[in-house]
């Protein structure tokens, strides 16, 4: 276990807030986590993340000791849309998690990866997430870039945090969107009751812009284009349900329909990117899988 300890010259600012400032590479989230561990002290009493601190307090930080986890390679098969020396552009299955994680530690993508170029994966995320430069949740489909080596991981990263990225998903939603395209731009946070949620908010928020264009209408339902401008965890999920259309199948913020659905339908169809070393704009697709196509096809004979 590593002890850091932090003398505040600071005052009235909120404890997660002045150690996610003041720690390297130590996200507020995290900070949070360890304060809810009771692995942070001031004067040897455990505080609440809304503490605020005051100048020539002494704050004690406990991090434990990393478990390790050995990500084993697996021989899953892989759609592989793209492939180079230094990255590939891998469709994703719905039902596959992209990295091993607590409930889920063999059956990923990663576990996949592992096996189908063991020594060719960026190190730059770790042991556990190799090669991996952004994901989609675990029952959305579609198309992850993956990096080879580090050079490559940089730049694509680069591009993933200036939102010069191209992504653009296919989803079917509840209801009948009234217009027939427009921008969402509300900010995503954590939810404050149920932490494996995500919500709209101002507090502990980022920004979030989704752009969605309507490709089709059916009796209760709309066939639609999202192109994300920021990528946050659950982000179309979340702007969508938010406005009353939530995406079919999503059993987290979704209602009940029709279909006896596995996961919701989402899919990631497009992504484009300038190449890491030719610096050449690249751009692939994959239309929807099978069990998306046929719900639309069903609603098409139900018109």
């Amino acid at each position: 276990m590593e002890q850091i300890l932090l003398k505040v010259e600071e005052n009235n600012i909120r404890i997660d807030k002045f150690l996610a400032n003041k720690l390297e590479n130590m996200t507020r989230s995290r900070v949070q986590k360890l304060i809810d561990e009771e692995c942070v002290k001031i004067s040897g009493e455990v505080i609440k993340a809304n503490y605020k601190v005051k100048s020539g307090e002494e704050i004690e930080v406990n991090i434990p000791d990393v478990q390790s986890m050995e990500t084993v390679a697996e021989d899953i098969p892989l759609d592989i849309v793209f492939e180079d020396d230094c990255m590939l552009v891998v469709n994703k299955p719905q039902g596959m998690v992209v990295h091993p994680a607590a409930g889920n530690y063999s059956g990923t993508l990663v576990n996949a990866l592992l096996h189908y170029c063991p020594d060719t994966l960026s190190g730059i995320n770790g042991e556990k997430r190799p090669g991996i430069l952004h994901r989609i949740d675990k029952d959305t489909s579609g198309l992850l870039l993956v990096a080879k080596n580090d050079l490559a991981h940089q730049s694509l990263s680069e591009q993933i945090k200036a939102h010069s990225l191209t992504r653009e998903y296919r989803a079917l939603v509840h209801g009948n969107i009234k217009n027939d395209e427009g921008t969402i731009n509300a900010p995503i946070g954590r939810h404050p009751v149920d932490r494996k949620k995500m919500t709209i908010t101002n507090k502990n928020s980022r920004e979030a812009i989704t752009h969605y264009k309507v490709l089709e209408r059916f009796k209760g339902y709309t066939f639609i284009s999202c192109r994300l401008e920021t990528g946050r965890t659950h982000q179309i999920r979340v702007h969508m349900s938010s406005g009353g259309h939530s995406i079919v199948g999503d059993k987290t913020y979704g209602i009940k329909d029709k279909f006896n659905l596995n996961g919701q339908l989402l899919h990631a169809c497009r992504v484009g990117f300038i190449h890491p070393v030719s610096g050449e704009y690249m751009e692939f697709m994959r239309d929807i899988p099978v069990h998306f196509e046929n719900v639309i096809e069903r609603l098409r004979r139900e018109l």
